[in-house]
């Protein structure tokens, strides 16, 4: 569970250690052999202020600090334990409630960014929107997303109160956590022969779940692809996803800083000729646009939905020696026509207010598809 729009992207590990990190005993010894001017900095303050630190908050604190300087907006630094949180949900690996959290640029507060379809938040009706208020007796007012994540998470069969805020009333749900499976892809019948195929974020075998979903028993009518409230994932999932729908061709184009581009094709040929729908909207983020940029880029599918939320950079995990990881923007991705979608989204080929009901927006994608079906040859 990342910022909203900022779930990680894991692409590669690929740096061994930092710059401040490791016990405060082995930090002590580097400076009297000649560490750095951060730990003796950090040797000072701990043994000279006011009040006792940690020796583990002073190295958050020095590395969260170092990432604000960089002014990256998705720079994060996680200790172990956390990280380990966000490998378990993009692999689909943990106990907790089934949600993704995110935040709204210029805001503060926790929203749910999308839950799981089958987990316990769906069945007690949280939703996505919803304003994270307390978790047990605790106020997460001033709590970043990894904390109000780990507060979720938990044993199996353990309880966890959660109070959201929604159209400005209370809402309290309590809880049962449970072994959350690898889940986000939902497939339902439509009627005339029509499948949605529902994508809730971009963990680990998504990308072969939708293809099984398409070349299973043919929707001969269409598919729907539903990436509403998607804050994204694992790269790789939404290329295998998007190659689900096309012959061949590219997909996407990732710049690395300081590498030549990088363009990724198709994984193996997919059905290209089935009727296909794309519904997004305002939470359709990172690896979600991936999705659908080269769906529309492509001619390959029709976009239909309000503006997307607009990411097109990538981030990478870098693991420092203690096993806590530093992730920054290493790259920028680009749709197939070449464009960057950061800050601008996708504009849908066929708008449907974000004011209106969800379920104003599905009939309108269906109508949409049922149309396409009816222009197919034969």
């Amino acid at each position: 569970m990342l910022r909203g729009a900022a779930v990680a992207t894991a692409i590669v590990c690929a740096y061994g250690a930092g710059v401040v990190s490791g016990s405060g005993s082995d930090r002590h010894a580097a400076v009297a052999g000649g560490g750095s001017v951060l730990d003796e900095a950090a040797v000072k303050i701990g043994g000279r202020a006011a009040r006792p630190v940690d020796r583990g908050a002073l190295d958050r604190a020095a590395i969260e600090g170092m990432l604000r300087g960089l002014g990256d907006r998705w720079a994060h630094y996680y200790s172990a334990r956390e990280y380990d949180d966000v490998e378990g949900r993009l692999t689909g690996r943990y106990s907790g409630v089934g949600l993704w959290l995110g935040r709204e640029d210029g805001d503060s507060r926790v929203l749910v960014a999308s839950v799981q379809p089958g987990t316990p938040a769906a069945r007690a009706g949280v939703q996505a929107g919803d304003v994270v208020a307390r978790v047990g007796d605790a106020s997460v007012t001033g709590w970043d997303i990894s904390r109000v994540a780990e507060a979720l998470r938990g044993r199996p069969d353990e309880t966890v109160e959660l109070t959201v805020e929604r159209e400005r009333r209370t809402r309290r749900f309590h809880l049962v956590r449970t072994k959350v499976s690898g889940g986000d892809v939902t497939v339902t019948e439509l009627p005339e022969r029509a499948r949605m195929i529902r994508v809730g974020a971009f963990t680990r075998g998504t990308g072969r779940q939708v293809r099984a979903a398409v070349t299973g028993r043919s929707p001969a009518g269409g598919v729907l692809l539903d990436l509403r409230g998607n804050p994204g994932g694992l790269v790789d999932e939404a290329v295998e996803t998007a190659s689900a729908f096309l012959a061949d061709g590219p997909v996407v184009t990732y710049e690395p800083r300081g590498r030549p581009a990088e363009r990724r094709a198709v994984t193996a040929p997919g059905d290209a000729r089935t009727p296909l729908v794309v519904l997004v909207d305002a939470g359709t983020a990172s690896a979600a646009e991936i999705v659908a940029g080269s769906l529309r880029d492509r001619d390959r599918a029709v976009i239909v939905g309000s503006r997307t939320y607009g990411k097109g950079s990538v981030q990478e995990p870098l693991r420092l020696a203690d096993g806590s990881v530093i992730e920054l923007t290493v790259g920028r991705y680009r749709t197939p026509s070449g464009r960057n979608l950061d800050g601008v989204g996708i504009e849908p080929d066929v708008e449907v207010s974000a004011d209106r009901p969800a379920k104003a927006a599905e009939r309108r994608a269906r109508t949409v598809l049922h149309g396409l079906d009816a222009a197919m040859p034969g």
